[in-house]
């Protein structure tokens, strides 16, 4: 692109300054004017608007019916208190369904717990008596007569759980 200049003389500035001047000046000249009207006419006008509407107190109201304000705000009081009940009762059913929930994860707990508990091993019945006779056996390999005794109370301790096992089966 081409280089160019501006110059401003002193004359531009006086014309831009005389036009700014003269704008205003016009603007206020250009105000529409208003013719005024007799003021008889006015008010007869206005007495004509007042004898055409009726005259009523401002405060009058009917003895059964209740204003219109009023019972706008029986009505919003009503759906305030509606409302307040209605957020009880939420908050009522907001416990019950967090203790129902805590109750459930409490019942769902101890049925797993009981599901996969490993069950403690019973004790086997006359164990002792088995480890005393195999210990004596052990130790008189080549005497086992000595330990007889302790076979004959092993014998009679398995006898007896025999018994019991049976008495309760049946």
């Amino acid at each position: 692109m081409g280089d160019f200049s501006i110059q401003i003389s002193s004359r531009l500035i006086s014309q831009l300054l005389e036009g700014n001047s003269q704008q205003k000046r016009k603007q206020k000249k250009a105000k529409p004017k208003v013719s005024p009207k007799p003021k008889s006419e006015s008010k007869k006008t206005l007495h004509d608007s007042e004898a055409k509407l009726p005259v009523q107190p401002p405060f009058f109201l009917p003895t059964l019916q209740q204003p219109p304000q009023t019972a706008a705000y029986a009505e919003l009081e009503a759906i305030r208190s509606v409302l307040k009940e209605s957020e009880k009762v939420l908050e009522k059913l907001e416990k019950q369904e967090k203790n129902m929930g805590h109750e459930v994860t409490e019942r769902a707990m101890d049925l797993r717990d009981k599901e996969f508990k490993i069950p403690s091993p019973k004790p086997m019945p006359c164990s002792l008596e088995n480890d005393v006779w195999m210990k004596c056996y052990k130790e008189n390999v080549d005497d086992p007569l000595k330990c007889g005794g302790f076979a004959r109370s092993f014998a009679d301790c398995a006898r007896r759980v025999r018994q019991q096992a049976s008495s309760v089966h049946n």
